[in-house]
């Protein structure tokens, strides 16, 4: 036995087998990828990793399984899931996420299949049951990727524990402890107000740290980087999971043009300026945003970049992440019925009519060009859909 001793749960205790997951260089290497990405340009104490969530996840699949009186070798199937969960992630989580066609996911499912892990798996359980669970499938697999999962309450409880952000009351063992497993993982209605207030904490997370505006112009300079290197061929996108944040780093400041210039503007945080901000909830029909194609904003931001004389790459169109809070769609037991949570709560109803409150359509160029949109009429280059 072990015990690692984590920030937000305290002491973790585990066996030699999950030791031998946790030793991996599949897992090791979660602890260079911060779970926030850039997040800690503007929250200094956001430097927590990918591994400390893994395995704060993986205590929390422990304490929901003993709730749901599962047995012995599920428990410890949820406990390995909960490790594994996120091994598929790339350099600085999310944010490398954003320029690929592949989700992280996927990437988990074949770094089991490929690596010495499905090795260590296959002693003690179907590989494929494994996957599956992280996948999101089946009643157990909720427990690890589902509308409130272990792996939600982790990161929401983790990532406002080192923001320093505190919306809300995020009550982890009332919402564990109101749980059952049927057909589905079901939420008692005694712990209704538990998930209304955890809905509530992302609701407000959401624009003041995942979706912050300074994090957006840092995260889309990024992307743009590692972009070009995936153009030039400096490195394939589909092995991106091998790298990780300091890898990642490494390769782009050696580069140079621009590729290295994006990147020194970062370090020094002259960042680009939003030109425009482009709210979705003034727009007839929002979600029309989220349905522009890729290439018709790399043609926009080409188009933009001749019309104002500014360097190609250097006009960035910032699509906000969808604003889609699953834990509306938590199914909730109710006498002998079950029901979502948006159906019984007047809070989750109102939140899912405001979730666009924050999100908005942003361009940036760098501040030494910004002047030159004075006046622009940006909306003439970017075709909205219906």
């Amino acid at each position: 036995m072990k015990f690692i001793r984590d920030s937000v749960h305290g002491n973790l205790q585990l066996d030699e087998f999950e030791i031998s997951l946790v030793d991996t260089p599949q897992v090791q290497r979660l602890r260079r990828i911060k779970q926030l990405g850039f997040t800690y340009l503007v929250y200094p104490g956001a430097n927590h990793s990918r591994f400390e969530h893994s395995i704060g996840s993986m205590y929390l699949a422990s304490r929901l399984a003993e709730i749901l009186n599962l047995n012995d070798h599920t428990k410890k199937m949820l406990r390995a899931c909960a490790i594994l969960h996120d091994i598929g992630h790339g350099p600085f989580s999310h944010v490398s996420e954003g320029v690929m066609d592949t989700s992280h996911e996927d990437f988990t499912s074949q770094i089991i299949k490929e690596s010495q892990l499905i090795d260590i798996l296959s002693e003690i359980f179907d590989p494929h049951e494994i996957i599956n669970i992280i996948r999101g499938r089946g009643a157990l697999g909720q427990i690890i990727s589902g509308e409130i999962d272990v792996d939600r309450m982790d990161y929401l409880l983790r990532d406002s524990y080192y923001t320093g952000v505190a919306y809300g009351v995020i009550d982890v063992e009332r919402l564990i402890y109101n749980m059952k497993l049927e057909d589905n993982l079901l939420l008692d209605n005694k712990g209704v107000q538990a998930a209304e207030s955890t809905l509530v904490a992302r609701y407000f997370m959401y624009p003041s740290v995942y979706q912050h505006h300074t994090t957006r112009i840092i995260n889309s300079m990024f992307r743009r980087c590692l972009r070009k290197l995936f153009e030039r061929g400096i490195i394939l996108p589909e092995e991106i999971y091998q790298y990780d944040d300091i890898d990642i780093m490494a390769i782009i400041r050696s580069q140079d043009g621009d590729i290295k210039d994006l990147n020194q503007r970062i370090e020094d945080r002259e960042l680009f300026k939003t030109v425009l901000s482009l709210k979705l909830d003034d727009l007839d029909n929002p979600e029309s945003i989220f349905k522009i194609k890729e290439e018709n904003i790399i043609r926009a931001e080409s188009e933009i970049s001749e019309a104002l004389d500014i360097p190609a790459d250097y006009v960035i169109i910032d699509i906000p992440e969808y604003p889609s809070f699953d834990e509306m769609r938590t199914l909730v037991s109710v006498d002998d019925r079950v029901v979502k949570l948006s159906e019984i709560s007047s809070i989750v109803g109102a939140l899912q009519d405001a979730r666009f409150n924050h999100a908005d359509l942003c361009i940036y160029v760098p501040e030494e060009h910004a002047k030159k949109t004075s006046g622009f009429s940006f909306l003439d280059f970017i075709d909205l859909p219906d």
